[in-house]
């Protein structure tokens, strides 16, 4: 697909506004050929009062064509370049409306984090029913939507005031998974050579643990949260796992955390032995993941389980002591349909974990569904927008409540994740992760540590600065990739921060 920015427009915005209409739509590089004729244009003009004229054209690729106008009046609390957003928003929303027939429930929000701008407005004072009002009126949300982003936030703010000024969190990423699923795009993490190298990435994943904790101990910060996250992180045996584990013991006493996670993940990998060493740990939550409880969907996304395998972890799960479990479910995977995803959730409520998750499906760029087929992308979704309906209807009146959401590109029926949970049984961690309320420190190939600073008015970041793991464990296995030289990164970026308080602080004098 072919995009045209006109000046001062970002070109990977209008990309997202592109894909709102055009699901999975690929943007080539301009020496790269495009054999789809499909195109959106976008423009945007200031006249001499400083309100803003956006103009969209839409062509899709049979060449039908449609136009839109987009406007946004200046108001207190909105940057240039909100404002900018909004009015061309406005105008990709118009002419897809009118070329497509369909009003994107989403309206133009783009982004994985849609709460954070109803926590933005909460924070100025508007209360839910207000901050619902504000996201149909100027991010076109429809009514479902407005109301899951304005409860979402409203208990995200709630969650965050747990946490002290002085709190960060870690995340432990175990890479590697038994085998792989269709939709997942991480071919290499389960070849037998990778699987191999599970001992030595602990050598060096403690190594990196060690450095962290060090570092958190020196800038004298507290640890709110832990994350083992994957893959699969209970692919490790019970001896791995208690290798693991007890060395974060070393920096940190589990009883004195908020939150700890093992994403226990493939329910063909979880046993009692496993369980007990997180439970000896201090492990206060888990996740046994069966995505679908329909063995004929299970087969034909690759997952190496049947419903009866997840019956008999969660039984294991639950008998563990473990305080909470949440198991995750895709709304609208290949195979799948109302009547199934439906009869998968009412048996897990029956269960009555304390987190439930619902995932929307979506589809990794070289996941093997995507190379079989490009027609997985639709802009109704199908029976997935059934599904998540009923599941965020049938969870709020089982006594769940949402805590968590964000999208993804590439899902189906442009739909989004969210999290539900018992009163007191939030997944912290998540919530953490989505907002930036505090910096979160990544151990292990792939991870991402990001350091966030706080205005004092405490509304949003005021600075993130990444640091960014090698991806695959033979990367982060190189001897280029140490302890000591992530322990430097993590010196040199705090330094950074102190020096751009200072420079502020300088400025305003």
């Amino acid at each position: 697909m072919k995009i045209i920015a006109g000046e001062g427009i970002n070109e990977y915005y209008a990309q997202t506004l592109a894909m709102l209409f055009f699901p999975g739509a690929k943007f080539p590089k301009q020496h790269e050929e495009d054999d789809d004729p499909s195109e959106l244009e976008v423009s945007c003009t200031e006249d001499a009062e400083g309100n803003l004229l956006a103009f969209a054209r839409m062509k899709r690729e049979d060449g039908k064509e449609a136009c839109g106008e987009g406007t946004f009046v200046p108001m207190a609390g909105v940057t240039p370049q909100r404002a900018k957003k909004l009015a061309v928003g406005r105008a990709v929303f118009a002419a897809g409306k009118e070329l497509f027939g369909v009003q994107p429930p989403w309206g133009v929000l783009t982004g994985v984090r849609p709460a954070k701008v109803a926590a933005e407005f909460l924070a100025s004072g508007g209360g839910i029913q207000k901050t619902r009002q504000f996201m149909r009126s100027e991010y076109f949300l429809s009514q479902k939507k407005a109301a899951l982003c304005a409860s979402v936030a409203a208990a995200d703010m709630k969650l965050k005031k747990q946490l002290a000024p002085n709190m960060c969190s870690v995340y432990i990423s175990i890479p590697f998974c038994p085998s792989r699923c269709a939709y997942c795009s991480f071919v290499s993490y389960t070849t037998p050579r990778l699987l191999s190298m599970i001992d030595e990435y602990l050598d060096r994943l403690i190594e990196e643990i060690g450095a962290i904790f060090r570092h958190i101990a020196r800038t004298e910060q507290r640890v709110a949260c832990i994350y083992v996250g994957g893959g699969t992180p209970t692919i490790l045996s019970p001896e791995q796992m208690k290798r693991l584990l007890s060395a974060v013991s070393e920096y940190v006493n589990a009883d004195e955390l908020l939150e700890f996670t093992v994403e226990a993940g493939r329910p063909d990998t979880i046993t009692e032995e496993k369980l007990a060493v997180c439970k000896q740990y201090g492990v206060t939550r888990i996740s046994v993941n069966p995505q679908s409880l329909s063995d004929a969907v299970l087969e034909n996304i690759g997952r190496k389980h049947t419903s009866m395998d997840f019956f008999r972890a969660y039984g294991i799960a639950k008998e563990s002591g473990i305080r909470d479990i949440n198991v995750d479910l895709i709304a609208g995977l290949p195979g799948d349909n109302f009547t199934r995803f439906s009869r998968t959730l009412d048996r897990v409520c029956e269960l009555e974990p304390s987190n439930i998750t619902v995932h929307s499906f979506c589809v990794k760029k070289s996941s093997d569904f995507l190379r079989q087929s490009t027609d997985i992308y639709k802009n109704s979704g199908g029976d997935a927008v059934k599904c998540v309906d009923y599941s965020q209807l049938k969870l709020r009146n089982t006594g769940y409540k949402p805590y968590y959401l964000y999208r993804q590109k590439n899902t189906v029926g442009n739909l989004e994740n969210v999290g539900f949970a018992r009163e007191g049984h939030e997944g912290l961690y998540n919530v953490i992760m989505m907002e930036e309320f505090h910096s979160v420190y990544g151990a292990g190939a792939g991870a991402v540590t990001r350091l966030v600073s706080w205005k004092p008015d405490g509304v949003k970041p005021e600075k993130i600065k990444r640091i960014i793991n090698p991806k695959y464990p033979y990367e982060y296995l190189r001897d280029d990739f140490s302890a000591s030289a992530f322990e430097e990164k993590l010196f040199e970026a705090e330094e950074a921060f102190k020096l751009d308080d200072k420079n502020a602080e300088a400025e305003n004098e």
